[in-house]
């Protein structure tokens, strides 16, 4: 079998405008949400008035021709995406060989919604002939792809919350096929949109501490009451060892495994039994052929939601058993806010580091750990004791979807 490592890493977050930012962030306690000032906001009578939002604006990077062509999502996303091409010393593939699967939860909101706006005020001959290549949900693939001239393919995956590990996923059963030698794969969302708020508001999956926005994303306190909005990209560059070693690339660590079920059991809900994140952790362990005992470090899904973080707990409880009580848990959305289908990169980006840099990260806001949730969750960064150890990065979403990745160091 091949073996794959990431030689790449690119991100734009509520934390930071890169990875480096972004982690540094992460590791001080720093939370990326705040009150959003956008006059829609009380235009609206929005019920949830903060969010995540990108610490640093695509318009400060993007050309302006991109910027009118490329939807948010898009934007982020080949942000993202370069910044991981770069870092991996944009590898020398031939153009048949490179493929990308890139991931977003709702795509092209922002283009969709504006150009109804338009629609209804200004007339069909003012909706913009780019509308619909900025609005589908493939759009930042495609933009990614065209931008490294990639042709072994670009896929999308759209699974909600799940999409950017299961993106990841892709991109990794595809190089193990031999069906390309490099990847770029990732996930990017952009939906701090006033209908995505007032609809998710609606369902009661949002927090609502407007008053202190910044302690509003609460994993596994006794006082969460939902979710905080994110917005951003994560890129990886993936490819084989044996051409990492051949060019003499960066390795940060090797992807040993992944998995991704489905819970066919509720659209919004979890299995509250767990059953079939469990089965894509289980899946994931023995794809990379190790044991419970070798898995030290998980950088959870932990929304901040009620039910959400105990379902995990339960899902983590019935593959590791004992072992449960051993594993250093991040629940880093504390932090970014929920990146939608841009999560699951960005997490696994920490997850990565934190092997690479034998240290978990620390998660802000949990001052009442609730006794249903039993976890060791640091406040602080906590070192990981083992060089060899497996960390593992969960993604769940709306659908019942799930998608989990396991990584270990070379």
């Amino acid at each position: 079998m091949r073996r794959v490592v990431i030689t790449g890493l690119g991100a734009t977050t509520p934390l930071g405008g890169d990875v480096a930012s972004s982690w540094e962030a992460l590791l001080q306690g720093k939370s990326g949400i705040s009150t959003l000032e956008q006059d829609w906001v009380a235009k609206y009578e929005l019920p949830v008035t903060f969010a995540g939002q990108a610490k640093v604006s695509a318009d400060a990077i993007l050309t302006p021709q991109e910027q009118k062509r490329l939807d948010p999502s898009s934007q982020f996303a080949l942000i993202s995406a370069r910044q991981a091409w770069l870092d991996a010393g944009e590898p020398e593939v031939e153009p048949e060989r490179l493929g990308v699967d890139f991931a977003t939860g709702i795509g092209g909101v922002w283009t969709l919604l504006d150009a109804f706006e338009t629609l209804k005020e200004r007339g069909p001959r003012r909706v913009l002939p780019m509308t619909v290549p900025m609005l589908m949900p493939n759009g930042p693939a495609a933009a990614i792809g065209m931008a490294l001239g990639a042709r072994a393919g670009v896929r999308t995956a759209v699974s909600a919350c799940a999409s950017g590990n299961e993106a990841i996923a892709n991109g990794y059963h595809r190089i193990l096929s031999g069906e390309a030698d490099v990847i770029i794969a990732g996930g990017a969302e952009a939906a701090i949109h006033p209908l995505p708020i007032a609809a998710f508001a609606a369902m009661h999956a949002l927090s609502k501490r407007n008053d202190e926005p910044e302690r509003a994303s609460r994993p596994y306190d006794t006082d969460r009451d939902g979710f905080v909005m994110g917005e951003g990209a994560g890129s990886v560059v993936m490819e084989t060892l044996e051409s990492a070693q051949a060019r003499g690339a960066q390795i940060y660590c090797e992807i040993v495994g992944s998995s991704v079920t489905s819970d066919a059991y509720h659209i919004t809900a979890p299995d509250p039994e767990g059953a079939g994140a469990a089965r894509a952790m289980i899946s994931a362990l023995e794809m990379a052929g190790v044991s419970i005992s070798d898995v030290e470090h998980v950088n959870a899904h932990a929304t901040s939601t009620p039910v959400g973080d105990i379902a995990e707990y339960t899902a983590l409880k019935r593959v590791f058993g004992s072992h449960t009580e051993e594993l250093i848990v991040s629940a880093t959305k504390a932090s970014t806010g929920h990146l939608l289908g841009g999560a699951g990169a960005v997490e696994a980006i920490f997850t990565i580091l934190a092997l690479k840099h034998q240290l978990a990260p620390g998660t802000i806001n949990l001052e009442n750990q609730d006794s249903e949730i039993p976890l060791n969750v640091p406040a602080k960064p906590h070192a990981l004791s083992r060089k060899d150890a497996v960390a593992i990065s969960n993604s769940f979403g709306f659908g019942g979807h799930n998608a989990v990745l396991a990584f270990r160091n070379i």
